[in-house]
C-alpha cells in the first residue's frame, strides 16, 4: 500500500525517504545502519569488497565508445558504460557484493531478496553460494514466466526462488511478500534490497555500494576525452543503475542527469508523493492512494514507486527525467544489437532509446555517457515473442 499508518520518520533526503516501518523492524534497521556507517569506512572491510570487485566481478569494466552508433546517429559521441560485462551480467552484482559482507560482518546466515528481472535475485544467489548462506528469493509469477532462464539459473546456484502469485505477480508483490518474510524472520535474515528503495538506511547503501559505477565512467571519460561528459543517461525503474551512473557527478552542474522512463509507469512525471514499502516518495497510485498495477516489457523497471533521492533530484531540478515508448525500446534493442554488436538488457534498452532521440540533437563535440546497465539474454526470447506479435 502506498498509505499506512505506521509513519516512523527517520533520515529523509528532502522531503522523501524516511523509515516507515513496524515496530520490530526499527531496531533491526537501526542495526543495519550502524554496521552500514563502521564498515563503510573500514580500511579491512573496503579492501575486501574492492578485491572481490576486481577478482569477482571483473571491475573495472570498459567505457565504449559506440563509433558505429555515433556515425549513423550523426550527433554527439556516445560512449556505453559496460556493466553488462560484470559477472552475472548487469549492475546489480556491484551492491550485492557490498552487501552480502556487510551481512556477513553482522553475523546473518539467511538472506532474502526480492527481484522483478531476475538479475538481483541471480546476483544474491551467486553471492550467497560463494559465502555458504541460504538465499530465499521472492519474483512475481508474471516475471517468473518470463524470465525462466534466470528463474533456472537461481535454483541452480542453490537458491529458493518462491513464486508471488498475489497482486499482479510483478516486482512490487515480490516486495510485499520480502518485507512480511523480514518482518516474521528479522532475528535470523539479512534483507538484501536491490534497488535505491526501501526505508532507511537502504537506498543510502544501494547509492554507496551502485557509486562505483559512476566513479569509474568520471575517472574513464577524462582520460579518453580531457572533459566530462555533457549528458550521463540511465534508465530508471527503482533507480539503483541511475544512481550509481549519476553519484559521482551530482557535483558536476553542467553535465546533464537523465533518467529514461517507460511512458506505461512514468512515476517521475505522473507520480505523487506516498508511503510504498517504508519510505516516502513519489508513487504511481489511484484516488485512494493505493498503488497503481504497472505492465511493462521489462520487468526490472515494473514498479509504482521511485527511489527517494530520484524523487529529489527530479524535484529540485538537478536531473531531468524522459519518457519512452515500448516501440521505440524494442527498436532500440536491436537497433544496438545490430548496430554495435551488443545485445541490451530491456531495460537499458530505455537508456539507449532515448540516446538515439538525444545525440542527433546535440553537436559532434558534444558527449554522452550511457550505462548499459545489463546484458540482454534473459530477454532474447521475450522480445522474439513480442516481435512475432
Amino acid at each position: 500500500m502506498c498509505r499506512n499508518n505506521l509513519r516512523r520518520p527517520k533520515k529523509k533526503v528532502s522531503e522523501f525517504g524516511g523509515c516507515f516501518v513496524p515496530e520490530p523492524l526499527n531496531t533491526v534497521l537501526a542495526r543495519l545502519e550502524e554496521a552500514f556507517l563502521e564498515y563503510k569506512d573500514d580500511v579491512a572491510f573496503i579492501q575486501e569488497n574492492n578485491y572481490y570487485l576486481k577478482e569477482y566481478v571483473g571491475r573495472e569494466n570498459p567505457l565504449t565508445y559506440a563509433e558505429r552508433l555515433t556515425k549513423k546517429l550523426g550527433g554527439a559521441r556516445i560512449f556505453l558504460k559496460r556493466e553488462d560485462l560484470n559477472h552475472t551480467g548487469a549492475h546489480k552484482i556491484n551492491n550485492v557484493v557490498g552487501q552480502i559482507l556487510l551481512a556477513k560482518k553482522m553475523g546473518a546466515h539467511r538472506v532474502i531478496a526480492e527481484t522483478g528481472a531476475g538479475q538481483h535475485g541471480v546476483a544474491t544467489a551467486t553471492a550467497c553460494a560463494m559465502m555458504n548462506m541460504d538465499c530465499t528469493i521472492y519474483m512475481g509469477k508474471e516475471d517468473v514466466r518470463r524470465q525462466e532462464l534466470n528463474v533456472f539459473r537461481m535454483e541452480l546456484l542453490g537458491a529458493e526462488v518462491i513464486s508471488v502469485n498475489k497482486g499482479g505477480g510483478r516486482l512490487k508483490d515480490a516486495v510485499d511478500e520480502a518485507l512480511t518474510d523480514l518482518i516474521e524472520n528479522y532475528e535470523s535474515t539479512f534483507y538484501l534490497i536491490g534497488s535505491a528503495v526501501g526505508p532507511h538506511p537502504y537506498p543510502t547503501i544501494v547509492h554507496y555500494f551502485q557509486s562505483v559505477i559512476s566513479k569509474e565512467s568520471k575517472r574513464q571519460v577524462l582520460e579518453k576525452e580531457g572533459r566530462l561528459p555533457d549528458a550521463v543517461v540511465a534508465c530508471v525503474g527503482g533507480g539503483s543503475n541511475a544512481i550509481g551512473a549519476f553519484s559521482a557527478y551530482l557535483d558536476d552542474k553542467e553535465v546533464r542527469l537523465i533518467g529514461a522512463e517507460p511512458i506505461e509507469a512514468a512515476t517521475l512525471t505522473q507520480g505523487k508523493p506516498a508511503v510504498l514499502h517504508g519510505f516516502n516518495s513519489l508513487c504511481l497510485q489511484d484516488e485512494e492512494g493505493n498503488p497503481l498495477p504497472t505492465e511493462l516489457i521489462a520487468a526490472g523497471l515494473d514498479y509504482p514507486g521511485i527511489g527517494p533521492e530520484h524523487s529529489h533530484l527530479k524535484t529540485s531540478g538537478r536531473a531531468e527525467y524522459v519518457t519512452v515508448t515500448k516501440k521505440e525500446v524494442l527498436d532500440s534493442f536491436q537497433e544496438l544489437s545490430r548496430t554495435e554488436g551488443i545485445i541490451p538488457a530491456l531495460e537499458s534498452a530505455h537508456a539507449i532509446a532515448h540516446v538515439i532521440k538525444l545525440a542527433p540533437s546535440l553537436n559532434r563535440d558534444k558527449i554522452i555517457v550511457v550505462n548499459l546497465s545489463g546484458r540482454g539474454d534473459k530477454d532474447v526470447a521475450e522480445v522474439k515473442r513480442l516481435l512475432e506479435q
